[in-house]
């Protein structure tokens, strides 16, 4: 299995793109290339890409719970997190930094609490065949690749799923959502933050400054949550996915 090396979590700094050309954000018209704009055209660069919503359709992280304790329990397992989240969020005590993040924490705490690594792993597997791909953007990616770029892949879904997924792209790297493990079982809590909005845009930046230096960089992302990532890109795109599109 191809396997994508996690940086530590990034310390909140500035997120002033460290790249060696200033930084635009530019939002491209559905007629135009991403890839080979002439702003930011040549093969040093990095291109950026968000996952669900992006790449795929839809969110993989219910479809991965589905996987380990079936498509029913897992729905009824979110809709319970979704009013838990509320409440407590109302008592000002959410255990994520927003509404999002309180669902998903007690959403992976009562669905993954206690499961073995190795049953997680078998489940990725399992759901690799299910994913929906959006085909004009991962023809964006292989394009990027073609021209000699690097290709990074920046998501909120698992680390524990995401590399099964990602098999036969080729994709230089992976920052993604750590689970805790303990003795070979998942506590159903994470080990790194939250890889969406701010801290997403926190790990890009700390991965332009540790893989530097990058002359022109891209990012693909989806409307809001990656709008602090796509803040920090020469040319920076949101993506909307029409109900139907091809699989890969």
């Amino acid at each position: 299995m191809q396997t994508f090396p996690l940086p530590d979590p990034a310390p909140r700094t500035s997120l002033a793109p460290p790249a060696l050309l200033p930084a635009q954000h530019l939002e491209l018209p559905t007629s135009a290339s991403p890839v080979s704009d002439p702003l930011v055209c040549g093969p040093s660069g990095v291109a950026f890409f968000d996952f669900d919503g992006t790449l795929i359709h839809g969110d993989s992280l219910p479809m991965f719970v589905g996987e380990v304790i079936g498509r029913h329990r897992a729905a009824l397992a979110l809709a319970d997190a979704i009013r838990s989240a509320m409440h407590r969020h109302v008592r000002g005590r959410g255990p994520g930094c927003d509404f999002p993040g309180s669902v998903k924490a007690i959403y992976l705490k009562r669905t993954l609490r206690g499961l073995p690594v190795a049953d997680a792993l078998a489940a990725a597997e399992r759901m690799a065949p299910r994913v929906r791909w959006h085909q004009p953007m991962l023809e964006v990616l292989k394009e990027h690749r073609r021209q000699g770029r690097r290709v990074v892949v920046a998501t909120g879904a698992l680390d524990l799923y995401m590399p099964a997924l990602l098999r036969g792209l080729e994709v230089d790297d992976l920052l993604a959502t750590g689970m805790e493990v303990a003795d070979g079982k998942l506590t159903g809590s994470l080990s790194t933050a939250n890889c969406v909005r701010l801290d997403k845009a926190e790990r890009v930046t700390a991965w332009i400054a540790g893989n530097g230096p990058v002359a022109a960089t891209w990012g693909y992302g989806n409307h809001p949550s990656d709008l602090p990532m796509l803040a920090l890109m020469h040319k920076g795109e949101v993506i909307r996915i029409r109900r139907r599109s091809n699989r890969r």
